[in-house]
This record gives structure tokens, sequence and C-alpha cells, in this order.
């Protein structure tokens, strides 16, 4: 696969997963400064990893939550939970895994997870 095969093909996940509207936004503050890492990104995480056959897409939605939680990641955490949505995870199932996170990521991590889920959920009306 070459590189701008990968490209197109992790593009492609991303949109799926994020949404036009949010990948616009990325493509837009691209500049010669990042340009590199963006490409990086979008064939590495969004085509090499995204698109892997081992894993649905709901249970890496579960995987990025997780790890975006347990490491206080809140941008990207906020990001994902849009994701997870259009993956196909259903709002109960994202407060599960918030449960499971205050387990092992701890009580403070899982509790501004629940915050920041919420106003994600607000902002998109469910």
């Amino acid at each position: 696969m070459t590189d701008k095969t990968r490209r197109a093909a992790g593009m492609k996940r991303r949109r799926a997963v994020l949404g036009d509207g949010y990948v616009d936004g990325a493509v837009t503050r691209t500049t010669g400064f990042n340009s590199d890492f963006q490409d990086w990104i979008v064939e590495t995480a969004w085509n090499d990893i995204w698109n892997r056959p081992g894993l649905d897409l709901r249970a890496r939605s579960v995987v990025v939550l997780s790890v975006t939680c347990a490491l206080r990641h809140w941008g990207e955490f906020r990001i994902h939970v849009r994701g997870a949505l259009a993956n196909g995870l259903t709002k109960a199932e994202i407060a599960e895994i918030l449960m499971q996170c205050g387990v092992y990521a701890g009580v403070p991590a899982a509790n501004q997870a629940f915050k920041e889920a919420q106003a994600v959920f607000d902002e998109i009306g469910i």
C-alpha cells in the first residue's frame, strides 16, 4: 500500500468515526509546521491501526475512551465520545466504560470523564 492509498483509507476511516465537520476543521488547521504530523496520524493511527481487522469499531472506541480517560487527555476524550457514539456505543455503555475506568484509572479521572462526556451529550442534544 502506498502512502497515498494509506492516507486516503485513513482519511475515510477518520471521517467515518469523527465526522466531516471535525476532520474538515483539522485539515483547515494543518500548516507547514504540522503537516507531516497530520499525515502520520492519518496514515498510522487512522489507517494502520483503526483499519486493522482484529477489533471492530465499537471495541476500538472502548479502548480509546479508556486510555484517554486514564491519561486525562480530555480534548481527545471528548472527540472520541462523539466517535464512540458514531461507532454504535450508547450513553449507557459509555457510562459503564467510565465506571470501569474509575476502578483502574482512578475516581478523579472517571469523575472528570463523566463531566466531559455529559458536556458532549449536551452539545449534541442527547
